[in-house]
């Protein structure tokens, strides 16, 4: 049985819009079958199948996927963000 997670990707440092994030991926995290490469370092094989990431509107459909097709899922909350509201003139107090 293949293994996968499902989580809510958080932002990178270098943005600043929330539009994109609203939703759940579920990636494939099957490790089995890996080959490395001794010389350079790299990973590789020839199931193709850790290289899927899909995406869902919200987390019970990703968690629907994953059990019509006998995936053995984790899902990992994503953490709230807390919003501090001030305004500009509290930087000149």
């Amino acid at each position: 049985m293949m293994k996968a997670k499902i989580y809510k990707p958080s932002k990178t440092a270098m943005q600043s819009g929330r539009s994109k994030f609203n939703k759940w991926v579920l990636k494939i995290t099957d490790k089995k079958n890996q080959i490395k490469d001794t010389m350079m370092g790299w990973n590789g094989g020839s199931n193709t199948s850790s290289q899927i990431q899909l995406n869902f509107k919200t987390k019970e459909d990703a968690v629907h996927y994953a059990k019509s097709n006998n995936l053995d899922y984790e899902v990992l909350e994503s953490s709230v963000r807390k919003v501090i509201s001030k305004s500009y003139a509290d930087n000149f107090k």
